[in-house]
């Protein structure tokens, strides 16, 4: 018996020695299909369940099971599930005897990372009010915009962008918009204290009935994207999509027990969906950071015993660019999750820091088609797998970058892109994987789907995207198409930054697009304008215009003065060439300037300058 034992045995370890090295993540891609599986049975119940469970549900819950179990921490504070469900009914019901909310009003949340921001999402949901979550970087027309795009008919802003509200504040009271601040008091006329209503309402729950008529496609949220119009685009999150970004959590692994880390922006669907309602969902523990600080994060994961980290590409070389510490390892971070990191730095992240699960993702707010790297494998934004692919169809297509279209047979239809070869991504639009759009913005949101992919008839999402599927199944992100790049974590929307640069008197035309800088993630912005005859560069005038209306991280680094911008047959602006020329003096005969924040001024473009950027002795 014993004898035989020890045969099956032998044959059972030879079976899955053959079966790793013939199916190397067999174990990984198992493991994913059955949390996949298990999340999307979940996610049909809650279609189906009567009344609706949202998420708020899921919260109160967990305020049940566990109300004195921490939920955030804040800059040395602690809030329970407990307090912050009180806090939540008590602004719920100081905005219904303020504002006079009821479900379906649209509330607009003008806020910086801190408590306030979740407690307050929280009293709107409970309401049934959809949030639009603003860029607090935004300010003037893109402000105006956000509102009037998603039907917002109240703001509620944070004390510390009172200036930015005031700035627009005669256009706010024109369109009857209420103004809330919260803070304890406010003489400025049109804009409301909140505060000391919220203090004195009741913390006493409050009925389902408030939000009866919602559902699982009813508006949740308006997260606002960058796009090619110049204006964010506000793209419309239903609960379906709010629990579905929940999951990913779960499908990295984490658990109740885990204390997860949030600096990013709560307005970006990684803050708010992937790590604070994720969060909710896991019913973890949140230490939430106002901005994220290199030199405090190592600190702050020791002190709180952080297990679960979130990332872009450039926090995670901020933190490799700090000076090593012999502490460096000493942490309980098991998880990263997040998006953009280099293959270079995420290299050097976990030769660093030790042997750190890096879930690198890719997705889109308003998309229906992302992907995970649940192996961890350095440099891929996820795998192609059959079960995925069978829920929520997608392939790669050829593009013709030039042209900036896809490549089309003779019979109309697109090419399938070959294994191995770099592509648009393009997801098949279903029941199961709709494209809701843009609120407000018909034309952007047709922009965005695609007609007759493989048949005749047929849609599918255009991603904007380029990515490559390699022979082992791994999915690697290659580059963004049009008229939109990506710096600091930002989309940049080339034509609103072009519109604010023709502000200044001195600019006819500019072409705006993103240039690549060598140890930096992403594009830096840079420009090629052409001036109004007989004006001269005003350098000034144009600094003057980039810094009042554009966010740091949108604003153009690098001028290029032409005689004439280059134009396509169809009269766009040719970018391609001038993408590839860069902003190397020796090689571009052209005048160049760099914006000099010291100098506040556009200064001429020097080898010096150039040298001193390479070297990072200047800091872009």
């Amino acid at each position: 018996m014993y004898i035989w034992f020890t045969v099956f045995a032998g044959l059972a370890i030879l079976s899955l020695a053959f079966l790793k090295s013939l199916l190397p993540h067999f174990v990984e891609d198992s493991t994913y299909i059955l949390r996949s599986l298990k999340l999307g049975f979940r996610l049909v119940k809650y279609k189906k369940i009567k009344p609706f469970y949202s998420v708020v549900d899921c919260f109160s819950d967990a305020v049940k099971r566990h109300p004195n179990k921490i939920f955030l921490h804040f800059e040395g504070l602690q809030y329970s599930y407990g307090d912050v469900d009180k806090q939540s009914n008590k602004v719920a019901r100081a905005l219904q005897a303020e504002a006079g909310l009821k479900e379906g009003d649209t509330v607009a949340l003008f806020l910086a990372n801190e408590p306030s921001y979740v407690w307050t999402w929280l009293g709107l949901a409970k309401l049934g009010c959809p949030a639009a979550l603003l860029n607090f970087n935004i300010r003037s027309k893109s402000l105006l915009h956000c509102f009037s795009c998603c039907g917002a008919k109240v703001i509620i802003a944070s004390p510390e962008l009172q200036d930015a509200v005031e700035e627009v504040l005669p256009t706010l009271k024109e369109q009857e918009i209420r103004v809330f601040l919260l803070s304890e008091s406010c003489s400025i006329d049109g804009i409301s204290a909140l505060s000391d209503k919220i203090s004195q309402a009741s913390d006493q729950p409050l009925s389902r009935d408030l939000r009866a008529n919602i559902n699982i496609r009813s508006t949740a949220l308006y997260i606002y994207t960058s796009g090619t119009t110049g204006l964010p685009k506000a793209a419309v999150v239903t609960h379906e999509r709010i629990w579905a970004a929940s999951f990913l959590q779960a499908v990295c692994g984490v658990t109740a027990e885990d204390v997860f880390y949030i600096n990013l922006p709560l307005y970006h669907s990684a803050g708010f969906l992937i790590g604070m309602v994720g969060g909710i969902e896991r019913g973890l523990t949140i230490f939430l950071r106002r901005k994220f600080s290199a030199s405090q994060f190592w600190d702050d994961c020791r002190k709180y015993n952080v297990t679960v980290m979130q990332y872009i590409g450039e926090t995670m070389r901020y933190l490799c660019n700090t000076p090593q510490k012999d502490s460096d390892k000493n942490h309980s971070v098991r998880i990263a999750i997040g998006n953009g990191v280099r293959t270079d730095v995420w290299s050097d992240f976990l030769n660093r820091f030790g042997d750190i699960k890096v879930k690198e993702l890719y997705a889109a707010t308003e998309g229906n088609i992302g992907f995970i790297n649940y192996t961890s494998k350095i440099g891929a934004v996820g795998r192609v797998n059959f079960v995925h692919r069978f829920f929520f169809p997608y392939t790669l297509i050829k593009f013709d970058i030039a042209k900036e279209e896809p490549v089309r047979n003779s019979e109309g239809l697109c090419i399938q892109a070959a294994r191995g070869e770099t592509g648009l991504l393009v997801g098949k639009v279903t029941q199961r994987s709709p494209f809701v759009g843009y609120a407000g913005n018909k034309q952007q949101t047709e922009k965005k789907r695609l007609r007759d992919v493989l048949k005749k008839g047929d849609l599918y999402f255009n991603t904007g995207d380029l990515l490559r599927f390699d022979h082992d199944n791994f999915v690697y992100f290659q580059d963004r198409v049009g008229d939109t790049f990506r710096w600091k974590g930002e989309n940049v929307a080339t034509s609103e930054v072009a519109d604010i640069l023709t502000l200044a008197h001195c600019i006819l035309e500019a072409n705006v697009y993103g240039v690549q800088v060598e140890g930096h993630e992403g594009r830096i912005g840079m420009a090629a304008l052409t001036l109004k005859e007989g004006e001269d560069f005003d350098s000034s005038d144009i600094y003057k215009q980039v810094i009042t209306y554009l966010p740091a991280y949108a604003r153009p680094r690098f001028i290029r003065i032409q005689p004439c911008l280059e134009m396509t047959g169809t009269f766009k602006m040719k970018k391609v060439k001038l993408v590839e020329e860069g902003f190397n003096p020796d090689h571009i005969k052209d005048p160049l300037y760099f914006l000099d924040p010291e100098k506040k001024m556009y200064v001429p473009m020097t080898e010096e300058i150039y040298r001193a950027i390479a070297s990072r002795e200047i800091k872009l």
